[in-house]
């Protein structure tokens, strides 16, 4: 059975201002699944949709075979617990440490008094140093939020969603405010961890490069509608042209490549230039 099932999700703000049309997807345990598209083609309110952020006008959201299309707020907030997401714009609380940040992972499993004080037990907090060390920041453990960089942020809110035990990932543009070279690193690290605990997951991204080198699967949006579905190896110039418009995708792909290469360089030669 399908993790996720999308069946004729609409979402419509207006007669004439449809985000979603009609959109049928199954997502495997496993698949780690890109949405590519332009902007204002329905990427994020997918997303939101599936864990109804926002709320869809029509259509089913199969989550592990329940329609949480059709729950109650108190059966949502159970089905939430194994959705797990993580933002573009990090939704850390800058305020606390990165440990802190990681056990608010957790929140939807303790009680309200616990939450409230910030009181976890040692299980949890065994698991939030796990979490952090497999993402690399156990020497960050103390620091607050608001001293990290932002791969280090975004870094932060993959070992908090982690610690929800998610059973499903949704991902809105999580390389949108990194460098080229952090955010190859940040995709590495999701499609590591996906592939280690069998975790699906739901990309949206807007680096068509980076989608074809870490995601299984690909997913193209124009205009709320589903133009592309298929492997990365399948998307050629024409189904670029379909989701995007007309294009010479050769020299946009040579020079997304350069800029990449420009990146990496001078890392290279400082690498190069350390004595031995």
């Amino acid at each position: 059975m399908s993790t996720l099932r999308l069946r004729s999700l609409t979402m419509q703000y207006s007669p004439k201002d449809k985000a979603l049309s009609n959109v049928s997807l199954d997502i495997q345990a496993g698949e780690v699944v890109g949405l590519i598209g332009p902007s204002g083609a329905g990427k994020s309110t997918l997303i939101r949709c599936v864990n109804r952020l926002t709320e869809p006008t029509s259509g089913e959201v199969l989550f592990k075979g329940q329609d949480l299309t059709k729950l109650g707020s108190r059966e949502l907030r159970q089905s939430r617990r194994k959705i797990a997401m993580i933002f573009q714009e990090y939704a850390l609380i800058e305020r606390l440490t990165v440990m802190e940040n990681v056990l608010s992972g957790r929140l939807g499993y303790v009680p309200f008094w616990r939450s409230f004080l910030r009181k976890y037990q040692g299980n949890d907090i065994q698991s939030a140093y796990a979490l952090l060390d497999r993402v690399g920041l156990m020497e960050h453990a103390d620091k607050r939020a608001d001293a990290l960089s932002g791969g280090q942020r975004q870094r932060v809110g993959i070992a908090r969603a982690l610690a929800q035990q998610p059973e499903l990932l949704l991902i809105d543009e999580p390389t949108a405010a990194l460098d080229p070279r952090t955010a190859r690193q940040v995709m590495r690290l999701i499609s590591d961890i996906c592939n280690e605990h069998q975790l699906p997951a739901i990309i949206n991204i807007h680096d068509v490069n980076l989608a074809k080198q870490f995601v299984d699967r690909i997913i193209g949006l124009k205009a709320g509608e589903v133009v592309f579905d298929g492997k990365p190896e399948e998307l050629g110039n024409d189904a670029l042209t379909r989701i995007y418009g007309e294009e010479d995708w050769n020299s946009a792909t040579d020079s997304q490549e350069m800029d990449c290469q420009e990146e990496v360089m001078p890392v290279m030669t400082g690498l190069m230039a350390e004595p031995a």
